[in-house]
């Protein structure tokens, strides 16, 4: 299986980072790391990257990463996933509000409304 893992430096998506990176250690599953900048979070691109590598570097994994440009991650990510034949794009987000239902992010959005692919969001 191809995926495609979006990280934009949200706790949740450091989450879904380590968690593919178990599942693609177990499956052989080809991952790709796609970064791109999440303006609800005030981590700079630079400590992003940092934190992707050092977990990978940890798991032994050699995933490529590459960066998502423009001013719109969510499309970029569906447009790469549709482009280059990904099988699923994981993505981490969806937290809860005080009434129990879940909120998700512009980009997190975007994507579940918008993608061919098949999106598994990791909470």
């Amino acid at each position: 299986m191809k995926i495609l893992l979006g990280v934009g430096g949200s706790e949740l998506s450091y989450q879904a980072l380590t968690e593919t990176l178990e599942r693609v250690s177990e499956t052989g599953d080809e991952l790709t790391v796609a970064v791109f900048e999440n303006g609800d979070i005030d981590a700079d691109l630079e400590t992003v990257q940092q934190r992707i590598q050092e977990r990978i570097d940890e798991s032994e994994l050699e995933p490529p990463i590459r960066h998502v440009e423009g001013t719109s991650p969510g499309s970029e990510l569906v447009n790469i996933a549709e482009s280059e034949e990904f099988d699923r794009i994981v993505l981490g987000g969806g937290g809860r509000s005080p009434l129990g239902k879940i909120q998700l992010g512009p980009i997190v959005e975007f994507v579940l409304l918008n993608a061919q692919t098949p999106v598994t969001l990791i909470r």
